[in-house]
């Protein structure tokens, strides 16, 4: 009887224990299981090995000890935080006509992301910025991952980089570019990861929400701006052309004539031809993503960002006016061939009417 007492005191004094112990501390976190695969620590920083398998990226994220081990690093993008605030600023770029990726990767090699896929027009870059933070509770810090997917046709895509630091990052692709713009042109995104979705991927207004942002997602969205900016420059190229050719229209209605010489021409010729085969080669705008063919989650990002940005409905538009100058250089080349024959017809007149003359010379001399 003594026993079952003693153990019965005993039991309520482990519970009262537990009790007082959970009230005095309710918020200590748990210690952190620092043997997990996948954390690193380097001076406090903690940061997910990357490899060229598909994985959540390291966008922004506060590494204090918490005990988590979701080293995704990225927004906190809760249910009750203002969209605003968890959005990832995308920023595409067109600066030149040709970028040299092999030297550009030469010279930033630890910051190059392995390809998943067998393309060579791009390559991704992604740059760490480690800062600190002291509060009360001691110090802790964070790692900021920046992103930046470069293509060879002139193309740079920025992800995580506000515009104060662009310039930094642009400067980097300028030096390896050749045929550089004198006015860039320039497009802005946003991103909002929220591991919650119920879905892989949700459209809104000049953003995207996705359920979890890694890799592969930013090269599928990086590929698509890439070459929606590209296809603004080479329309705008196409512009100017179909004016050129509004305002000789404008004058041969008005004169009847026209003062372009055949070299002007030639060269009209030239650029048209080129900015269809850059659009289409170089740009690649009509190529299946490897990666969107791989998995249906990217194919439908892939497909949503095509559409939301009009891509064929702007190529078809450039189709068009491209017919339209092909058409004029046509009409154009006919004319001026006319006045070659007309002129080489007039020669032979003047050369017949010559021989003749020294013929009747000839003849009243005789």
């Amino acid at each position: 009887m003594g026993s079952r007492w003693r153990a019965t005191a005993s039991l309520l004094l482990d519970h009262v224990t537990t009790k007082a112990s959970d009230f005095l501390s309710p918020n200590l976190p748990k210690p952190l299981n620092r043997s997990h695969p996948l954390i690193q620590t380097v001076r406090g920083f903690k940061f997910r090995p990357f490899s060229a398998i598909p994985s959540r990226v390291s966008v922004y994220s506060n590494e204090i000890e918490s005990g988590s081990h979701d080293l995704a690093l990225n927004y906190p993008l809760g249910p009750k935080e203002d969209e605003e605030t968890g959005k990832i600023p995308v920023k595409a770029y067109f600066l030149c006509t040709s970028i040299n990726l092999k030297s550009m990767q030469a010279e930033n090699l630890s910051n190059v992301v392995p390809p998943t896929s067998r393309s060579t027009n791009y390559t991704v870059l992604r740059f760490f910025n480690f800062s600190s933070d002291t509060s009360a509770l001691g110090i802790g810090g964070y790692v900021s991952c920046r992103y930046m997917v470069v293509f060879q046709y002139g193309s740079a895509v920025l992800f995580n980089i506000e515009d104060h630091e662009v310039e930094r990052y642009l400067e980097i692709v300028r030096r390896h570019t050749s045929g550089l713009l004198s006015e860039m042109r320039k497009d802005d995104y946003a991103i909002i990861e929220k591991p919650l979705l119920a879905e892989d991927m949700q459209g809104g207004l000049d953003y995207i929400v996705l359920k979890t942002l890694d890799n592969d997602s930013i090269r599928i969205i990086g590929s698509v701006l890439g070459q929606s900016i590209a296809l603004d420059y080479f329309v705008s190229q196409v512009d100017g052309m179909v004016e050129e050719f509004s305002g000789i229209n404008r004058a041969m209605e008005k004169t009847g004539t026209f003062t372009m010489g055949r070299k002007k021409l030639l060269q009209l010729v030239g650029k048209a031809n080129s900015n269809l085969a850059d659009v289409i080669l170089k740009v690649g705008l009509f190529e299946r993503s490897e990666i969107a063919w791989r998995d249906a989650k990217y194919a439908q990002i892939y497909e949503y960002l095509r559409e939301e940005y009009e891509v064929n409905q702007r190529f078809g538009s450039l189709d068009y006016k491209l017919k339209f100058v092909e058409h004029n250089i046509h009409f154009l080349q006919e004319v001026i061939q006319n006045r070659r024959s007309d002129l080489l017809e007039w020669c032979i007149i003047f050369l017949l009417s010559i021989e003749n003359i020294i013929s009747i010379y000839e003849i009243v001399q005789g």
